[in-house]
C-alpha cells in the first residue's frame, strides 16, 4: 500500500501528488496539519515516523522517505510506464535545471519553517513577511521565464508538449505565486504552461483546495 502523508498547501506534498497522479496510481492520503499552533508535524508519533518533522513523507511496500525530490526520482525509477523526465541526458539535464531553479532556489527561502524564523529571530511582520515571500519568488520566475520563452525545447508544457517534471514543480510554484498576490503579468510563457496543465486531470486533483484536509 502507497501512502502519502501531506499537508494540503505543502508545495513539496502537491508536487508528489500531481507525480501519482500523471502516473495513474492511486495512493492513500494521510494530512498532517502544519498550521503553526497545530504543528502535527512536531509531534512524537510524526517525528517518530520522520525524524526531519516536515511533509511529504512516503511509504511504499518496505520503502519509507522523506523530500520530495527523492520520492520523485523514487516514483520515476519503480513506475516508468508514464515518466517524468525525458529521453537523453541532454534533455534531462535541461528539465533538472528547470527542476533545480524552482526547488533549490525559489522553494527553501519561502518555505514555513524560514518564514516562521524571519518573524521569530527579527519581528518581521506579516507584511514584511510576505514581501520577503513574493520577492524571491519574482526573482526565480524573472529567470525561470527567461529559460522558458528562448528555449526550443519549449512546447506546450515546460518540455514538448507531454507534462513532465519541471511542470510537477512549476504548478505549485504558481499556485503559491497566486496566494500570495504576485503579479504573473511579466510571466506569460509560465502562465500559458501552467494553463495547459489545468487542463489535466492530474494537476486539478491535486490542487490543495481539493484535498481532503483543506478548510471547508
Amino acid at each position: 500500500m502507497r501512502i502519502l502523508y501531506g499537508y494540503f498547501r505543502s508545495s513539496a506534498a502537491f508536487r508528489v501528488r500531481i507525480a501519482l497522479g500523471l502516473k495513474g496510481l492511486e495512493c492513500e492520503h494521510r494530512p498532517v496539519n502544519l498550521k503553526p499552533g497545530v504543528s502535527e508535524q512536531l509531534s512524537p508519533d510524526y517525528l517518530a515516523l520522520n525524524p526531519q518533522g516536515r511533509v511529504p513523507y512516503f511509504i511504499d511496500g518496505d520503502l519509507k522517505i522523506g523530500q520530495s525530490p527523492a520520492i520523485l526520482e523514487y516514483l520515476d525509477e519503480v513506475y516508468p510506464e508514464v515518466s517524468l523526465l525525458p529521453e537523453g541526458a541532454t534533455a534531462r539535464a535541461h528539465v533538472r535545471q528547470l527542476v533545480n531553479l524552482i526547488g533549490c532556489d525559489i522553494h527553501p527561502l519561502n518555505n514555513l519553517s524560514v518564514l516562521m524564523r524571519i518573524k521569530s529571530q527579527f519581528g518581521a511582520d506579516e507584511a514584511a513577511t510576505n514581501d520577503w515571500y513574493r520577492h524571491w519568488i519574482r526573482e526565480g520566475f524573472t529567470a525561470l521565464e527567461a529559460l522558458l520563452a528562448n528555449s526550443t525545447n519549449t512546447g506546450k508544457f515546460c518540455f514538448g508538449d507531454v507534462a513532465g517534471m519541471a511542470d510537477v514543480y512549476l504548478v505549485p510554484q504558481v499556485w503559491n505565486a497566486r496566494r500570495f498576490g504576485v503579479s504573473l503579468d511579466d510571466f506569460p510563457t509560465i502562465c500559458r504552461i501552467d494553463a495547459a496543465c489545468m487542463e489535466l486531470k492530474p494537476f486539478v486533483d491535486a490542487l490543495p483546495e481539493n484535498q481532503a484536509d483543506a478548510p471547508a
